[in-house]
């Protein structure tokens, strides 16, 4: 088989592999369709302290089922499937309460174990979750990054009586508006960003007003509007977000963090007391596909929006030079194997 494979930072080869066989309680798929995400960039460049070397990239991959091993039904073979990335233990303390995306003992397919940028792929048979018919493939390759906006929708518990500020129009924000508005019916998104041509994929997705933060100040802008966020999403992931986000929120407002940011940032324990403010972390997804997989089939959500550019995956090195310069016209990129 053919794999997409980062032999070190900055090294990409395609490169012949024997096919894995799936170990007991797994199941192997057939990859067709796999999504690019700014991690797999990460990967390449040498920039996520998780992975290690080689490494298969792709966490977000759609495909059939070929083969399975010991313990799982002949009768899976077949299945048009997509893979959550997401491999817990199942007995640790974030499993149990769970919250198996922090799992003390956490793979993650594309990351810690070989992903779904090649021809076929093993993972746990509980992680590859069927899709209906009337979901056609490229769009349930977008299943996974929905699930990153309905895990922290999830924590957050948005309403119709949510005024909200997402910071950042890239597939995170666009992801999260889609939800916002098809899912949970808020009053009204605005959307914060540092280029126009991404505050207009906002508006296409859904968002009520867009505010271009590079050449005003957002709170100037706010208050204009005299508008207080209720709910606070940073999409954007810049260590410079939360102190501001906590400066502009509603009194008893929430605040949801989606950035993986090593960087220091500074902020008030008063601010935050002052107001009763409640802030959310999310990373990855704890069991949000079958959700996902829910809000596609009844077409409250349109992942199609958000497919700017498709590749075979001959082009990778193209396809993910495109994802990561231009920020204009790209949002989601393909790959087709």
């Amino acid at each position: 088989m053919k794999s997409v494979t980062i032999q070190q930072p900055e090294k990409l080869v395609i490169e012949e592999r024997s096919a894995p066989q799936p170990l007991p309680g797994e199941v192997r798929i057939r990859v067709t369709c796999a999504g690019i995400c700014g991690s797999d960039v990460h990967i390449y460049r040498g920039h996520n302290p998780f992975a290690k070397y080689p490494r298969v990239i792709g966490h977000e991959f759609f495909g059939l089922i070929d083969a399975v091993g010991e313990g799982v039904e002949k009768s899976r073979i077949g299945e048009r499937v997509v893979g959550d990335p997401v491999v817990s233990c199942g007995h640790c303390y974030p499993c149990a309460v769970g919250r198996p995306n922090v799992c003390a003992e956490l793979q993650v397919i594309g990351v810690h174990r070989d992903g779904g940028f090649s021809e076929y792929v093993t993972l746990p048979a509980k992680n590859a979750h069927v899709v209906p018919d009337s979901i056609p493939d490229n769009e349930a390759t977008m299943v996974e990054p929905f699930t990153i906006a309905a895990n922290i929708c999830s924590q957050m518990k948005p309403g119709p009586l949510d005024t909200v500020l997402i910071y950042g129009a890239g597939p995170m924000g666009l992801t999260s508006i889609q939800v916002l508005r098809g899912v949970y019916g808020v009053k009204e998104i605005i959307v914060a960003d540092r280029i126009d041509e991404r505050l207009s994929m906002a508006k296409a997705n859904g968002a009520d007003r867009v505010i271009n933060n590079a050449n005003s100040d957002l709170k100037t802008e706010l208050d204009a509007l005299g508008i207080r966020p209720t709910l606070i999403i940073d999409a954007a992931c810049h260590p410079s977000i939360l102190p501001e986000a906590i400066s502009l929120a509603s009194p008893a407002a929430r605040i949801g963090i989606m950035g993986f940011s090593s960087e220091a940032c500074v902020i008030s324990q008063q601010a935050i007391t002052s107001k009763e403010l409640t802030i959310f972390s999310s990373r990855l997804n704890s069991n949000r596909f079958p959700l996902v997989i829910s809000w596609m089939t009844e077409r409250k959500i349109q992942p199609e929006k958000l497919i700017t550019h498709q590749f075979p995956y001959t082009q990778v090195l193209d396809a993910m030079e495109l994802f990561e310069k231009d920020q204009k016209q790209c949002c989601k990129v393909l790959l087709k194997f």
